[in-house]
């Protein structure tokens, strides 16, 4: 009931949002069209209170601002990348989009297809995100996408399942996590949920024993040099291979998908019919919409990858950073970025909070977290000495997808963790 209140309280000043840019902010800002704009807005939450709340994100818009009309379109978050790329080469990109930030973001600025909105940004937004948050979304000083959520990854859990199992403590180590698996397979419970059928979910425990395998300078220089020569990739690959043969993940995990469905990853997380997911901070609200009363799953935690032994990765570093939204090149450059903007005020960025139990990245909002497990994903993420993009993020489109299918592969028993190395060098060689 208070986010509707809040939200709409926030009409009154999204009204001012568009003055503002209407006057300018640098000397790109083409001000306003006048007269009617319509612009189309993509984002990938297709039901329950996520859908919910971009609909009245963007009705409460529309009522400050008569002029402005915004035709959404809700696309399943497998399929959005790819459509997106489609409508960018085209020419016909919505105006407004999600926007996952690193190569892939970095591929439309060369390209042309992004507009800046750093003059576009309002004092009050900057007042309320810190300027960490808005480094995900910046190339040379230019600010290309307005972050709404802190969405760093770890393992989502059940409470209720460790305890049943004699787990007494969050897997602090590797080893920490292979004794958890043990216990709860004793204990007749599938200890990990993977939607390997999606592939970047398998991916993410590579991404994650390379963060920990390869130190951060590796991390960041391969994004330049493609090279993939460092041996902590290797070894990031045998680490996955090593875990993968403990046998953790839940039975037929190949053809599981992630996030559609009470039979997906998420929903056996949802229904205690496994213990733990390695997930975004996005998952609550998905494991929410996929329990037997649709709401959120009263026993649920969370706790960080776990260290391991040898790796030069920096001990805390994340994985993660920050989702966005961007306006095409071609969108109204002043009603974009006031809706941008708009997405950014505290009530909106509540309701946000509320509709996807997701971390806002709102300072003010954030205040406003209440479960013990999103708290415990701020305070990670708040601590970390270094945060990442997810790899396929960071890498670009190529590079990332044949990494995700080479670590598919790996698991299937189909290749080896030199065929994932292999793979990547090959894309990026052709990209």
């Amino acid at each position: 009931m208070r986010a509707g209140k809040l939200l709409t309280m926030s009409v009154v000043l999204a009204t001012g949002l568009l003055a503002t840019a209407a006057c300018g902010g640098d000397s790109g800002d083409e001000g306003s069209s006048g007269g009617k704009v319509t612009m189309s807005f993509w984002h990938n939450a297709t039901t329950g209170p996520g859908k919910a709340f971009w609909d009245k994100t963007v009705a409460d818009f529309e009522a400050a601002n008569p002029n402005v009309k915004i035709e959404i379109q809700s696309i399943q978050n497998e399929d959005l990348d790819g459509k997106l790329q489609t409508a960018l080469n085209s020419g016909d990109a919505p105006d407004v989009f999600m926007q996952r930030g690193g190569g892939k973001m970095a591929a439309m600025v060369k390209a042309g297809q992004l507009m800046d909105i750093t003059g576009g940004i309002t004092d009050a937004t900057k007042k309320v995100v810190s300027e960490g948050s808005f480094k995900a979304q910046t190339i040379d000083n230019k600010v290309y996408a307005m972050p709404v959520a802190v969405l760093p990854g770890g393992f989502f859990y059940s409470k209720d399942l460790f305890a049943k199992a004699g787990i007494t403590q969050p897997p602090a180590t590797l080893a920490d996590l292979q004794t958890a698996v043990g216990k709860l397979k004793a204990d007749g419970s599938q200890p990990i949920a993977l939607g390997a059928k999606d592939a970047w979910p398998a991916a993410f425990y590579y991404y994650f024993f390379a963060l920990r395998e390869c130190s951060t300078t590796t991390v960041t220089e391969t994004a330049k040099s493609m090279s993939f020569d460092d041996p902590c990739w290797l070894k990031a690959g045998q680490d996955v291979q090593a875990f993968a043969a403990t046998q953790p993940f839940n039975k037929g995990f190949l053809t599981t998908s992630a996030q559609q469905g009470a039979g997906s990853s998420a929903g056996l997380i949802a229904n205690h019919k496994a213990a733990m997911e390695l997930m975004g901070a996005w998952n609550p609200g998905v494991i929410g919409s996929l329990t037997p009363d649709k709401k959120p799953l009263p026993d649920l935690d969370w706790f960080p990858f776990p260290s391991i032994d040898g790796g030069a990765g920096e001990p805390g570093a994340i994985l993660g950073g920050v989702d966005g939204y961007s306006c095409s090149a071609k969108a109204p450059k002043a009603e974009c970025t006031a809706f941008l903007n708009f997405m950014l005020q505290t009530p909106v960025q509540e309701a946000y909070y509320q509709g996807f139990q997701a971390p806002p990245v709102n300072s003010e909002a954030q205040a406003a977290v209440t479960e013990p497990h999103l708290k415990s994903v701020l305070a990670a993420y708040n601590k970390a000495p270094f945060v990442s993009q997810w790899l396929d993020t960071v890498y670009g489109q190529k590079v990332g997808n044949a990494l995700n299918i080479a670590v598919v592969n790996l698991l299937a028993g189909k290749g080896s963790p030199e065929d994932i190395v292999n793979a990547v060098k090959t894309a990026a060689k052709r990209s």
